[in-house]
Formats: C-alpha cells, structure tokens, sequence
C-alpha cells in the first residue's frame, strides 16, 4: 500500500490528538469529547499500522480488537492492551447524553493513554519509516503542502 496513505492514517491520529488537547483550553472543559477524541487518535494509529502490515483493517471501534489485531504482527502490542482497552469505551458513548460518566481524572487518564499509544514504539518506528518513504518519493506531506507557497 502507498506510504502516504499509511501515513495519513497516523497525521489524523494526531489531528485527533491535538483536538483532545485544545479541548483543555475550553472552560468549561467537554470531558467527554476529549475522550472520544483520544480513542479516535487511538483508533487511527492502530488502523494505520494494521494498513502499513497489509492486513484487512475491519470498521470498527473496538480498541481492544484492533489491538489484538496489531498484535499478530508484533506481540509487544500487549504492553498497550490496558490504555486500549480503557479507551474503547469512547468511541461511541460519550457522542450522546447520559450515555456515560466522565469526569476530570478519567479524562487525563484518557489523554495519557492516548499520548502512550502515540509513542508507543512500534507505531513510532512505522510513522518514521513512512516518514521516510515519503521524503525519498518527494510528496509532501499533507500539512507540508499546506504551508507550499502557491506562486512557486
């Protein structure tokens, strides 16, 4: 599969990611669309590496499976089986009222174990490798090509 489209798999993680952290800035904070926003980064770093393996990357939200998914390819993914396991519950509930409880200390958990997931290491060495394709194939990036001046 082409490198930049495994690649924007990780650069809407990490979209997804900074909206969940803008969320802190709001007052009052919304707890649960910073929750749903770090099971969503969650979610695409996982589909991202499951395409960057080739593998058939199913539609949905469960966390915990697409972990277990990636795992097959690399069993260290187990060290992340807690935060996604925790996350999952995210990615549909907290879209609705009274669906789910959130409150300020299972918010930071969730942006600690979506920032885990980020860096985790397998992912990181995949997103740094696409990186690199990418640089060597002379497409820019998404967010290079943003800022390309248009006269050029």
């Amino acid at each position: 599969m082409e490198s930049k489209y495994i690649y924007e798999w990780f650069r809407f993680g990490d979209t997804d990611l900074q909206y969940a952290e803008h969320g802190l800035s709001m007052h009052p904070q919304p707890y649960e669309l910073i929750c749903y926003h770090c099971q969503q980064s969650a979610e695409k770093y996982l589909k991202g590496y499951l395409h960057y393996r080739d593998a058939e990357v199913p539609k949905i939200h469960l966390l915990d499976k697409l972990c277990e998914m990636c795992s097959e390819y690399d069993s260290g993914f187990d060290v992340i089986t807690k935060q996604c396991a925790a996350l999952t519950a995210y990615g549909v509930q907290p879209r609705y009222p009274d669906e789910i409880y959130v409150d300020e200390g299972l918010m930071q958990q969730a942006l600690a174990y979506a920032r885990q997931i980020k860096d985790f290491a397998p992912l990181a060495a995949v997103r740094q490798e696409l990186e690199q394709a990418i640089k060597e194939e002379n497409t820019p990036l998404a967010d290079e090509a943003a800022d390309a001046d248009p006269a050029e």
